[in-house]
Parts: C-alpha cells; sequence; structure tokens
C-alpha cells in the first residue's frame, strides 16, 4: 500500500509509520517539524519511506506534498491517516486568540482540507481509506478544562461522518479513532513527566493494536478502551461529570 501519515513525527503516528513500514508498504511521514525523527529511522526503510515538513493548517503545502507523493507512487493513495493535532486545557492558561485560531486551523480546518485533498485523490483512482484521530473528548457534551478542545474532537467526528456517507458510494472508508488516554511523550508532557495517573491509561503498542485492527476491518469508528466509552456516556448523563474531570 501507499499510505500518508501527516503528523507522523512523533507518538503513534510515527508508531504507525514503524509498523506499515515493517511490513513493506510505502509510507509518507509528515509533520511539522522532520528534526524529531531520528536518524536510525530515517535509514531503516530508505526505499519504502518519504518525508514532507508542513503543517497541515497550511493548505498549499499538503497539497503539494500530496500530488508529489502520489505521482512517485503511481498516482496511488490507499490510506491517508491523520494524528496531527493540538491540546489545550483552560485550567493552565487562558485560551487566547492565538491559542483558538491553532485549534480551529489544525483540529478542524486541517482534517477537512487534508480529507478533501485525498478524497478527490482517491475519487480520480476508484478506491481509498481515509482516517483520521479523535479523542475520547469528543464524545462528551461538555470538558470542562478543555472544552473548546472537546468541540474541535467532536468536530472530527462530524467530520469523518460526512465524508464516510459522501464517499461509501464509491467504496472509499472512512474511519475515526476514538481513543482514551495513551501513554505516549506528549501525554506525559503535560501532565510534568506521569501520566501514570490518567484512568485506563494504554500503552503505545496497545494502542497501535487498536488502530491498525480498525483500519484493517474498515471501521466506521473505534473507541477504546471500552472502558471508557461507558463511563463518558454515564458523564453525560450525570451532573457531577464536571466535578469528576476536574480532579483528572
Amino acid at each position: 500500500m501507499n499510505i500518508m501519515i501527516i503528523g507522523g513525527t512523533s507518538g503513534m503516528g510515527l508508531a504507525l509509520a514503524k509498523h506499515y513500514l515493517s511490513l513493506d508498504h510505502t509510507v509518507a511521514v509528515c509533520g511539522r517539524d522532520l528534526s524529531k525523527l531520528a536518524t536510525s529511522f530515517l535509514q531503516s526503510a530508505p526505499s519504502k519511506l518519504q518525508t514532507y515538513q508542513f503543517d497541515i493548517a497550511n493548505r498549499a503545502d499538503m497539497e503539494t506534498a500530496l500530488q508529489h507523493f502520489t505521482e512517485n507512487s503511481l498516482r496511488s493513495l490507499d490510506l491517508l491517516v491523520v494524528t496531527a493535532g493540538t491540546y489545550f486545557n483552560s485550567r493552565t492558561q487562558p485560551l487566547d486568540a492565538a491559542a483558538t485560531l491553532a485549534l480551529l486551523r489544525t483540529n478542524v480546518s486541517g482534517l477537512h482540507h487534508a480529507f478533501e485533498l485525498a478524497s478527490k485523490q482517491m475519487l480520480h483512482q476508484g478506491f481509498g481509506h481515509l482516517v483520521a484521530i479523535s479523542s475520547i473528548a469528543g464524545l462528551l457534551k461538555d470538558y470542562p478544562s478543555a472544552s473548546a478542545y472537546s468541540a474541535t474532537k467532536r468536530a472530527v467526528l462530524a467530520n469523518c461522518d460526512c465524508y464516510r456517507k459522501a464517499l461509501a458510494p464509491f467504496e472509499i472508508a472512512v474511519t475515526a479513532v476514538v481513543p482514551g488516554y495513551i501513554n505516549t511523550e506528549k501525554l506525559r508532557q503535560i501532565n510534568n513527566g506521569d501520566a501514570s495517573h490518567k484512568p485506563f491509561l494504554m500503552s503505545e503498542a496497545r494502542a497501535l493494536q487498536h488502530i491498525v485492527s480498525a483500519i484493517e476491518r474498515r471501521q466506521s469508528v473505534r473507541v477504546f478502551p471500552w472502558q471508557m466509552r461507558y463511563i463518558v456516556a454515564l458523564l453525560n448523563f450525570l451532573p457531577l461529570h464536571r466535578l469528576w474531570l476536574k480532579r483528572r
């Protein structure tokens, strides 16, 4: 397969890139800062690995990268995975205009442009699969410490649903991945180096299994871990859910 991963320089995006490269797929790793990639990784599969540096918020640069990749892979894009996203917690700093714009451009409009450009290519070739990483926060009606972030992750789910229904007649699948807490470096940084207090914290390896399985099955939505699905459903009906979330 020819696979493009936007947000592939770290976290689950990088884990997915390594997984698919190990299976001898051609993978384009895209991100704002390619210097994050270790030399050993760049040398691991030189004939199968391509890298593109751009911000998902920059539609023109993303389009250029996509065009270059499809031309180099015989005009085929089998799978697009968007893991790029930005997080904001209003408990630690005020949500100002710059932070709001960053959330919207990355989590909402950036994803939309990525899906728009990729779906155009996939409609032309007659097949493909779009995947986006949302968050368990997107299932919450409100997230007191990060309500704007939660809203953008709900937008990811809505975007996936829209593209899924529009592309279904053309055999193009769309998968929304909805994870709980994954023990990534980014999550540890947000939590002062230790995320072990997060409920149902999952390892990157286990999260990777979920994501790969959802992609292989061309599943519409995959929520994990399963406990979080039911906890969120309960919290959405309880007036005390604000207090529970604030303690986390």
